[in-house]
């Protein structure tokens, strides 16, 4: 009776921790998953028109705090950025605006000067489709992309300018 007791429990407890980790992505560049980024709120809004993509860029409290104050050059240690990219689609009850289409990817940079300082401060990671498959093929593509701001923090978003009500 007792021995079967702890199989259940054993098992019990394996079930759990099989299924409590399954939903979480595998790690890019050796970077956890952020947890909750889906809630953090808004720095800015961009639209690349070389590959017609439309981009949300969120921002951990940290983050958002040093966007909304212009202190952003350099951004603070903690900061975590995501960049959310989705295809460009037309809407078909409103043709003449762009809408978010099929989901492309989610990227971070994670601000720790000293734990990143061979990334130029920052650690680089992506996570790919609705899947959110780890992208692991080198934090250099990130960089090199990053090359033409490397004067404003590798950053190249500004933060959009929120209304600020007294």
């Amino acid at each position: 009776m007792e021995s079967n007791r702890l199989f259940n429990i054993t098992l019990a407890s394996i079930l759990f921790i099989t299924f409590a980790t399954a939903g979480t992505p595998g790690k890019s560049h050796g970077i956890s998953y952020p947890k909750g980024w889906q809630n953090w709120s808004t720095i800015a809004v961009s639209h690349r028109t070389d590959n017609n993509t439309m981009r949300v860029i969120l921002g951990n409290d940290i983050a958002i705090k040093a966007a909304r104050s212009g202190k952003t050059n350099p951004w603070p240690d903690g900061t975590i950025l995501a960049k959310v990219v989705w295809k460009e689609t037309e809407l078909e009850n409103w043709p003449t605006a762009i809408s978010p289409g099929d989901f492309v990817h989610a990227e971070f940079m994670f601000k720790d000067s000293k734990k990143y300082a061979k990334t130029y401060g920052w650690g680089w990671a992506r996570w790919v489709g609705l899947e959110q498959k780890p992208f692991n093929k080198g934090t250099q593509v990130c960089t090199s992309c990053h090359i033409p701001v490397k004067n404003r923090d590798w950053v190249f978003t500004d933060p959009a300018k929120f209304p600020v009500l007294k």
